[in-house]
């Protein structure tokens, strides 16, 4: 399927179009106390210089929505645009009512059908959501999860599968029933007098084979645009492959306007790994083009040492830590491919195929390191690992100036 097949309405998220023509979007979300003013706007920044172009954030308390201000002020002072997003279960209705402050400022409101009320409340505390999004000209996400699904719509589901012998497994009508939540809840919205242009829609599961058949069914029957993601994905390897899999089949289908990878951090990792993670999905299958390309080999017998594996290490660390800068100055540094090989049996190949390549000796090859630019050998590195990769980036450096200076 093509990207054409899947086309949505645009939404406008701050000065970020979700939908449309526009590209899938890459979002991220604080793991901070919200309360907590200053680590949030710092976290904000940090996962906006990481390359995460929607952040949001969890307003749980009256004293989180009295922050939110602030958060915005610290993150506008810092030179930071990037749109604010509240997070909103179960009290969202009166937090953004109480706090007019906070519904100004945001630029968009996460509802979740599931929790926003039960009974008759449920209708009256999402409409108030949405009326308040209405009067302050907000877009919002209608964020259907498995976990936190309208219980009395499941008993109901349930009841007709068995009373009509429909056959459907308990897993198929919760499925459905995200779907039904979804699309019953965009309607509700419209009545409340929202537009089509300011409702983005999600259906979240933890498990990618559900995932694809939930967001396959969905965007036959909606052209809300589709924020995607698999809820809950995991640590470390787990989270990268389960996401990377759900993700990458309906992506590569055209569906899906704005994506966030839901990776459990490490004890006081980088919540920036799932910005990275993110923009690694949509580079790969060739969506967009966020940072210069790495390409290191895997290792063999052949490259029992750990040099390359370092270097391959460093250069990644040091591509990133200057790309905000590398940005703001080199028009298509983006576009940069470098590679960092560890043997002759495609070392040099791979680096002659990149803009900028250093082979690396494996066991009982010479000791020196050829470095290729633009396909030709510019250089042979010697010494220590120190002293190897402190000239490569400065050839590194000087190759990105001199390629990517005179664009800007």
């Amino acid at each position: 399927m093509s990207k054409e097949s899947h086309k949505t309405v645009p939404v406008l998220v701050g000065g970020v179009q979700v939908g449309g023509d526009a590209p899938v979007v890459v979002q991220s979300m604080t793991n901070t106390d919200t309360e907590d003013a200053a680590s949030t706007a710092r976290q904000i920044i940090d996962l906006a210089e990481a390359g995460s172009e929607l952040v949001r954030i969890t307003v749980n308390t009256p004293r989180a929505a009295e922050s939110v201000p602030e958060i915005a002020w610290r993150v506008r002072d810092a030179g930071c645009g990037v749109p604010v997003i509240g997070d909103f279960h179960f009290n969202g209705h009166r937090l953004l009512r109480s706090h007019p402050e906070c519904a100004k400022t945001l630029d968009k409101y996460r509802i979740n059908p599931g929790n926003v009320g039960r009974g008759a409340q449920r209708d009256v505390q999402f409409s108030t959501i949405c009326e308040i999004a209405r009067e302050y000209g907000k877009p919002v996400r209608i964020g259907v999860n498995m976990g936190s699904l309208d219980p009395e719509l499941v008993v109901e589901q349930m009841q007709e599968n068995t009373k009509r012998g429909l056959g459907k497994t308990s897993e198929d009508v919760m499925n459905e029933c995200m779907v039904i939540s979804a699309l019953h809840s965009t309607e509700r919205a419209l009545e409340c007098g929202l537009t089509r242009n300011q409702i983005i829609v999600s259906c979240k599961t933890s498990v990618p084979e559900h995932l694809i058949q939930l967001y396959r069914d969905l965007s036959r029957k909606t052209e809300q645009p589709l924020h995607l993601g698999l809820t809950e994905a995991g640590m470390g390897m787990k989270g990268l492959v389960w996401s990377a899999a759900a993700m990458g089949v309906l992506l590569e289908e055209g569906i899906g306007d704005t994506i966030r990878v839901s990776l459990t951090p490490s004890p006081g990792g980088d919540r920036r790994e799932e910005v990275y993670a993110a923009q690694e999905l949509l580079q790969s299958l060739g969506l967009r083009q966020f940072s210069p390309s790495i390409t290191s080999c895997p290792g063999c017998g052949r490259t029992t040492s750990t040099v390359f594996q370092e270097l391959a290490r460093e250069t990644q660390e040091y591509i990133r830590s200057k790309l905000p800068e590398w940005r703001k100055q080199y028009v298509g540094v983006e576009t940069l491919k470098v590679a960092v090989m560890g043997c002759v049996v495609n070392g040099p190949g791979e680096s002659k195929a990149a803009n900028i390549g250093i082979s690396l000796p494996g066991n009982g090859e010479t000791p020196a390191c050829p470095v290729f630019v633009d396909g030709e050998k510019r250089a042979t590195l010697s010494g220590t690992r120190e002293e190897i990769a402190r000239r490569f980036l400065e050839m590194l450096e000087e190759y990105v100036a001199r390629r990517y200076g005179c664009t800007k």
